[in-house]
């Protein structure tokens, strides 16, 4: 399936509720706690009205329906001269899948990290999902520590 046509765009906090859907859905879909949407939307409109949250929608072509969304927090970081993008979430619905619609989210992310002089994008990927990760491997990402040749890992602690 290829949605040619399909448009990707910069989303504001006008779009907090289509956003707050999908990403209920991505938790939902893969056994994940979600505060569920109106919590999910309530936060978005905040994030997103700062440059350090960006998101984009993708819409399928035949519909116009909302079918992916990709959200990005952008921060500085004492390693990079510019700012470091951290890709929270990327997520194409269940039907469309293989259309190229990630494909087009991800271009839009590298696109606007260039474009801002970002100098790296980072993604937290489970180990177990092969399938995202052999996404991102297709569009340039490394698991790999060019240098040292270590698996990389992101860690974390709840408080």
């Amino acid at each position: 399936m290829n949605d040619d046509g399909a448009q990707v765009r910069r989303a504001g906090p006008e779009d907090a509720d289509v956003l707050a859907r999908l990403l209920d859905d991505f938790n939902t879909e893969f056994g994940s706690p979600t505060p569920g949407p109106a919590v999910l939307a309530h936060r978005l409109r905040r994030l997103l009205a700062t440059e350090q949250t960006r998101a984009w929608l993708v819409a399928e072509q035949a519909s116009g329906r909302q079918a992916g969304l990709a959200l990005v927090t952008r921060r500085p970081n004492v390693w990079c001269d510019g700012p470091v993008d951290l890709l929270d979430e990327l997520y194409v619905a269940p039907a469309h899948r293989s259309s190229g619609l990630g494909s087009l989210l991800i271009q839009a992310v590298l696109d606007d990290a260039r474009a801002g002089g970002a100098d790296l994008v980072e993604v937290p990927v489970d180990a177990p999902d092969v399938d995202a990760r052999r996404f991102y491997r297709r569009h340039g990402f490394q698991e790999i520590d060019p240098d040292t040749g270590d698996l990389a890992l992101l860690i974390w602690q709840e408080l």
